[in-house]
C-alpha cells in the first residue's frame, strides 16, 4: 500500500547529458536539478538554481546520461494546530473572564513572548495552547473554575 502522507522532501541532482548525434561526440551539457514536494504534495522545481516548470526538470533528469544525487533533505511536518472548535472554547472562556475579544490575541501573544497580537487562536499548536492556558490561569486564577 502506498503511503499517502505528504512528503516534505527536497532532492538535488547533478546531471551530465552527452551529445552524440550520429555517433560523434559533440560535448556535454551539465545541469543541477532540484525537485521539492511540500507538505501538500505540490511539486516545484529548479533548474540550475532558477525556478523552472516541473516537466522541464524531470525531462532533464530523464534524458541525462549520468545523474548523481547530491543532497536530500526532509523538512519536518508542521505541528498540528488546535483548530477552530478549541479556539472558540478558549475565546468563550476569555470572554467569561471579562476580557474584550480584542485582548484575546494580545494575551495569547504575551504568553508566547510574541511582540504583536496573534492573527488567530486556531493556529496555535497544542503546546502553545497549553502555554496560553497556563498564562491565563496565572493572571486570572478563576479561569480554572470557569473552564
Amino acid at each position: 500500500m502506498k503511503d499517502s502522507k505528504p512528503r516534505n522532501i527536497t532532492r538535488t541532482w547533478n546531471t551530465v547529458t552527452e551529445h552524440r548525434p550520429h555517433g560523434e561526440y559533440w560535448g556535454d551539457t551539465l545541469h543541477t536539478v532540484t525537485l521539492t514536494a511540500d507538505q501538500h504534495g505540490t511539486l516545484t522545481a529548479q533548474l540550475d538554481g532558477q525556478p523552472a516548470p516541473v516537466a522541464d526538470a524531470v525531462r532533464v533528469l530523464h534524458y541525462a546520461t549520468r545523474t548523481e544525487l547530491v543532497s536530500e533533505y526532509r523538512t519536518p511536518e508542521p505541528a498540528p494546530t488546535i483548530g477552530k472548535p478549541r479556539a472558540a472554547r478558549l475565546h468563550r472562556l476569555m470572554g467569561r473572564l471579562g476580557l474584550p475579544s480584542a485582548q484575546h490575541y494580545a494575551l495569547a501573544a504575551a504568553a508566547l513572548g510574541e511582540w504583536a497580537p496573534l492573527p488567530s487562536l486556531a493556529t496555535l499548536t497544542e503546546q502553545e495552547a497549553r502555554t496560553v492556558w497556563a498564562h491565563l490561569c496565572r493572571l486570572y486564577p478563576q479561569a480554572r473554575a470557569a473552564a
